[in-house]
């Protein structure tokens, strides 16, 4: 629909027709998005039209997005929990979830409006077997337990497997892009 004029007609009695014009927003060209590579430890936040992509493979990442602002982020995180009380590497998923969801709060986010998605956990060195004691779970496992304690909905995942990933989030309009590699 988007880019396209959808028509529709609509009768008042046999001798009228109203026939209406809508054209939805034209989708951005590929050249208007700006485009951000994430590596591990990354965490970023945009308001305007912005392309994150990440590679993935037993490391996660959440992608926020709130749907009445436009407005979305992305973190990369290699391991669950930091218990350092001084660290702040966000190498970390509970540090690094916790800092893309303080950003998005910070640019004008609602909590409310926010919208989930997770990505990566994959057993990269495993044939199958005992997946819930790969790192790739663990880490799954942590997003999806900070984001239900934060009330955020998952609407979509493509988690655990054997394979890596290549994530493209596109912050504007929340549409994500995954490709097994």
């Amino acid at each position: 629909m988007v880019g396209k004029t959808l028509k529709l007609q609509i009768k008042r009695e046999e001798s009228l027709t109203l026939h209406l014009l809508l054209t939805a927003p034209k989708a951005l060209r590929e050249e208007e998005r700006k485009r951000i590579f994430l590596l591990p430890g990354d965490v970023q936040v945009s308001r305007q039209a912005c392309e994150l992509t990440t590679i993935l493979g037993s490391c996660v990442a959440v992608c926020l997005w709130d749907e009445r602002l436009n407005t979305g982020g992305m973190n990369h995180f290699l391991l669950p929990q930091c218990t350092n009380r001084t660290g702040n590497s966000m190498r970390f998923g509970n540090l690094a979830i916790q800092r893309l969801l303080q950003e998005l709060l910070e640019s004008g986010c609602l909590r409310r409006n926010l919208r989930a998605k997770i990505f990566g956990g994959a057993a990269l060195f495993r044939n199958g077997s005992n997946y819930e004691l790969s790192l790739g779970a663990k880490n799954v496992a942590l997003a999806e337990s900070m984001l239900n304690n934060a009330r955020i909905p998952i609407m979509a995942r493509d988690t655990g497997g054997q394979l890596g990933r290549k994530i493209k989030f596109n912050t504007d309009d929340g549409t994500t892009w995954v490709k097994q590699i």
